[in-house]
């Protein structure tokens, strides 16, 4: 049994295989609709932390491919606190067919797979976000037709989104660049895995965001106060402004740049709406993706 909990757990034929299975099925949902592949089938959707892509997506792909999923939320289960993680664990692995937990704490889903009978995938923790950075990739690899060389450029706090984009890009041969404030850095044991699953791709972390925008093919950016460090809001307001992705910066990348953004965006600090709405934005094409992205991680975890 295989679980989903980190894009750094795949090789690199693994991952491009997930792509690969993604494309083919959001081109068979474009021509009709996909085929019941998961029929009879159930997700347990499990949340400490509320969602709009994550629900959302999760549940029309397993509608797209025939199955169901099962929403439970933080005040229902109370995860960790009503009922122990590993209680938890053993009993949807009797309901359900596959569990897909949101979480606060990397340990919550790794404690959620060590226990677990079925597949259990990582709808986002603290540490990392692999659903996210799978349909960014998917998003890349749409808009260039290619991923090996292309450099991509995260803007702001290294966040679990950039630990996710970290690994993608070491293991399928993007190079990384954070451009970061002081103190809001990569995690050290991150950075140390990306650059033992790097295969000649440049890593870099750098201070100067125009500088990391040079010759940026993607542009990615989040916002500066995630759920869960609202009372830093006022420190951070005033730390991130240089950070902000607009035209300014965007000049100083490629002429066929992307930017991206895995939302919810607070327009006006992280990222301008001239940015977010204009030519260079793929935004929503990315929060589309996740949907397609999730129906290839669903595929590889339940069909045998």
């Amino acid at each position: 049994m295989q679980h989903f909990l980190a894009l750094a757990d795949f090789s690199r034929p693994e991952l491009e295989s997930m792509l690969k299975s993604a494309r083919d099925l959001k081109a068979e949902w474009q021509r009709g609709g996909n085929r019941p592949v998961l029929q009879g089938k159930v997700l347990g959707m499990l949340f400490q932390k509320p969602s709009l892509r994550t629900r959302i997506s999760f549940d029309m792909a397993m509608r797209h491919l025939g199955g169901d999923a099962l929403y439970l939320s933080p005040q229902e289960v109370g995860l960790g606190q009503r009922e122990a993680i590993s209680d938890v664990s053993r009993v949807l692995s009797g309901y359900v067919d596959a569990i897909m937990a949101r979480v606060f704490s990397h340990a919550h889903i790794l404690e959620l797979a060590q226990h677990a009978s079925v597949p259990v995938i990582n709808g986002l923790s603290d540490y990392n976000h692999p659903c996210q950075g799978l349909a960014d990739m998917l998003t890349v690899l749409e808009r260039f037709e290619r991923l090996e060389g292309l450099n991509l450029t995260f803007i702001g706090d290294a966040n679990n989104v950039a630990v996710s984009l970290l690994h993608a890009c070491a293991i399928l041969g993007l190079n990384f660049t954070l451009a970061s404030p002081e103190g809001y850095d990569l995690p050290p044991a991150a950075l140390s895995k990306a650059q033992k699953l790097a295969k000649g791709t440049a890593i870099r972390t750098l201070r100067d965001p125009h500088e990391a925008a040079g010759g940026a093919h993607v542009i990615y950016t989040d916002t500066w106060v995630s759920m869960g460090q609202e009372e830093e809001t006022q420190r951070r307001m005033k730390i991130f402004p240089p950070y902000q992705v607009n035209d300014h910066l965007l000049h100083h990348a490629d002429p066929q740049a992307i930017v991206m953004h895995c939302l919810p965006a607070h327009r006006g600090q992280e990222i301008t709406d001239q940015v977010m709405d204009g030519p260079h934005s793929a935004v929503f094409q990315q929060a589309e993706n996740r949907m397609h992205a999730q129906k290839a991680i669903l595929l590889r975890l339940l069909v045998p």
